[in-house]
């Protein structure tokens, strides 16, 4: 089956070795799954750069936080208390670390192909305890002015959603962290509903229950409840392993429409799409049964965490039909693509 992805020929837009590492002794491993807004009349992407040091033979490093310095950890890979079967996430003496340490970087463009990191606008760093493993997979949506960015904040502590907020990308708000763990994949619709602002999330369980998609409502943006799975992975499909939400939901005139990502038990990584009702998005009013886009590529297929297309951000077109997605690549590049809502539409069921 071919997907309905129209992938830039420029692709892949943004590679490791374009960007500095942001401290010495440390090297870009890959770039991934960046926010995308709009502002000055420029597309911007806030791009997760996840970043290791140089590895050497026999030994696996990585960086992680301690106060507002880095510290590397070394371990041998022959240590019998090393877990080190997936290349992003290893084991050592019971304890979770990451291989990389994430950070957001703000990159803009005149065209939406062509990205440079502009003067005068800060990354954002991990700070704290909650987020001693870094922040990653920004999602942006502009409120009434506000931006409010949701990102996944790591830690041994485990995985929840933070939120810092800004109206101009250089003063920031930090909130603090919004949904506990576990939980991520947090993207808050960019319009109220009846009075109250609306996201989807996703708390993740390893015994009853699965890693679904999520609604929760808040009356300011910041405090959530009245959490109801809306989502969940499907047996033998393409999505059986795990959902997650991309960036926020777009309103059309049949519904909310939300480009999702799914996951099968061999980690391959698609997109798919689902539409939610207007005044009432806990309703699910039909869902796609196969992808709209699916990792065929090279780049795609191959890099720091093959088989992956992964998108938190988008920008609807002046058309109102055209959704330029912009996308992680195999945890190493960042991409972009087009999708078509109404080639969206005769895909749902």
């Amino acid at each position: 089956m071919k997907d309905i992805a129209k992938r830039f020929a420029e692709n892949p837009l943004l590679s490791p070795g374009d960007l500095p590492p942001s401290n010495d002794g440390l090297q870009i491993a890959g770039l991934l799954n960046p926010g995308v807004f709009r502002h000055e009349n420029k597309t911007w992407l806030i791009v997760r750069v996840a970043e290791r040091p140089e590895q050497k033979p026999g030994i696996i490093s990585f960086p992680v936080l301690a106060g507002k310095n880095i510290r590397i950890m070394e371990i041998d890979r022959n240590d019998p208390e090393l877990d080190a079967g997936d290349a992003r996430v290893i084991n050592y003496q019971g304890t979770d670390y990451l291989t990389t340490l994430s950070h957001l970087r703000l990159l803009c463009s005149d065209d939406g192909v062509h990205f440079y990191e502009p003067d005068g606008y800060p990354s954002l760093f991990g700070h704290g305890i909650l987020q001693a493993f870094g922040i990653e997979d920004c999602r942006v949506s502009s409120i009434e002015g506000t931006y409010y960015l949701t990102f996944t904040a790591v830690s041994e502590n485990g995985v929840g959603v933070g939120l810092r907020t800004t109206t101009n990308w250089k003063q920031f708000s930090t909130h603090g962290m919004i949904l506990p763990p576990h939980n991520k994949d947090c993207a808050i619709f960019e319009e109220k509903i009846n009075g109250l602002y609306y996201a989807l999330h996703r708390p993740s369980s390893v015994d009853i229950g699965g890693n679904y998609i999520w609604l929760a409502s808040s009356p300011d943006g910041i405090h959530w409840g009245d959490h109801r799975c809306l989502v969940k992975t499907r047996a033998g499909k393409w999505d059986s392993a795990r959902v997650g939400a991309g960036a926020a939901p777009i309103k059309t005139e049949k519904g909310w429409l939300e480009i999702y990502h799914g996951a099968n038990e061999q980690h391959r990584y698609c997109l798919g799409a689902f539409l939610l009702d207007h005044n009432d998005p806990s309703k699910v009013l039909a869902r796609t049964e196969q992808p709209v886009m699916m990792p065929t590529a090279e780049y795609e297929l191959t890099g720091f965490f093959g088989q992956v297309v992964f998108t938190n951000g988008h920008v609807l077109q002046p058309d109102g039909d055209t959704v330029t997605i912009y996308y992680g690549a195999a945890d190493e590049f960042v991409c972009g693509a087009h999708l078509s809502i109404r080639e969206i539409y005769s895909l749902l069921k």
